[in-house]
């Protein structure tokens, strides 16, 4: 979701393949029109956002999406077919779990613009694009003492701003617990805001069906622990270990849980060797954002502890941006599933 100016600001900086099993849920790049999917929203529409209402006279055609270490808003859009009307996009991962996803992000128009020390986007630079849209990934990304275009500036330009409702603060600090519902709410969003309503029906649907067979094959399993690690962040293999976030209830559905979370909104967390090495992981997720040999890093986080049932078993994947706001968390939870319930899925 990262997600991101709700994640780490400085690690968004510092960083920005994969195979899976797919789903239903796929991207649709051809931005086909469909009567049964587009045409249907009366505008002028309104949408509450982070106690905020705004108003759409009609579908935005100069978006501009920021970064905050995230690809859940940029994936949003691609899976809905309206990335087209992107003017600057300022995320990827350079990998995904959905096939061709990588490419079809670095395809998009990136606005020409140096990027600041956060790797987003100045409000200078911002404004010169003449947004009708701008995404954040969090509260942060409008905040005047980082250097970034606020929503009053963006309005005065004619623009309306949206930040997924679970990041609307502007600390790293989530407003909320998220969910699987909370990426589905923003599907459900940009839906309207692009008069999209039924392929966002569509997607929700064939995500929610995936799940719920996930789910039902792994029902009455005993919770297995799973460590999600982030590669590359921090400066060591275990400094940025997954606390609060949408990836729990990924967990959850897969039948795991996650033995660091925390409750406390705190998205990461760094574990020391010793509660590592007390606690038994059974899986190793590694998230992988542009790292290099990701494999090689996975095999060296379990040498670490031989002690692991997931050590002794090798039982570790490489995911991307399913386990993080957008629409492909289904593929998140079948791969995790998958990991620690192996005998289900053969």
């Amino acid at each position: 979701m990262l997600r991101q100016h709700a994640l780490l600001p400085a690690l968004a900086a510092a960083t920005l393949a994969v195979t899976g099993c797919t789903t239903s849920v796929t991207d649709a790049t051809d931005n086909r029109p469909s009567s049964a999917t587009e045409g249907v929203v009366e505008y002028p529409v309104s949408l509450e956002n982070c106690g905020k209402t705004y108003t759409y006279t009609e579908a935005p055609r100069r978006v501009v999406v920021m970064n905050g270490g995230s690809v859940g808003e940029v994936t949003s859009l691609l899976a809905l077919g309206v990335a087209d009307r992107v003017v600057a996009n300022a995320q990827s991962y350079g990998a995904s779990d959905v096939p061709g996803r990588a490419a079809a992000i670095d395809a998009l128009p990136t606005g020409g613009f140096t990027k600041n020390d956060l790797q987003d986007i100045p409000r200078e630079a911002m404004l010169n694009q003449r947004p009708d849209l701008v995404i954040s990934t969090g509260g942060g990304g409008f905040a005047a003492d980082l250097g970034f275009a606020t929503r009053a500036d963006l309005a005065a330009a004619g623009a309306n701003t949206y930040v997924p409702r679970t990041n609307c603060g502007a600390t790293t600090t989530l407003t909320g617990t998220p969910t699987i519902e909370d990426s589905y709410a923003m599907l459900r969003d940009f839906g309207t805001i692009f008069d999209v309503r039924g392929r966002a029906d569509r997607l929700i649907a064939d995500s929610r069906r995936a799940v719920a067979e996930t789910a039902a094959r792994v029902a009455g399993q005993p919770k297995k622990n799973v460590l999600l690690a982030f590669a590359g962040m921090g400066a060591g293999d275990f400094s940025a270990i997954a606390a609060d976030g949408v990836w729990n209830d990924v967990m959850d559905k897969a039948g795991a849980v996650n033995p660091f979370r925390r409750g406390d909104g705190a998205m990461f967390a760094s574990i020391d060797k010793e509660q590592l090495a007390a606690t038994p992981i059974d899986g190793l997720v590694v998230v992988n954002h542009r790292t290099a040999d990701i494999d090689t890093v996975a095999q060296r986080m379990l040498a670490q502890f031989p002690q692991w049932p997931a050590t002794k078993t090798n039982s570790y994947a490489v995911l991307s941006d399913s386990v993080y706001f957008g629409p492909s968390n289904d593929i998140g939870v079948r791969r995790i599933a998958s990991l620690v319930h192996p005998e289900l899925f053969r």
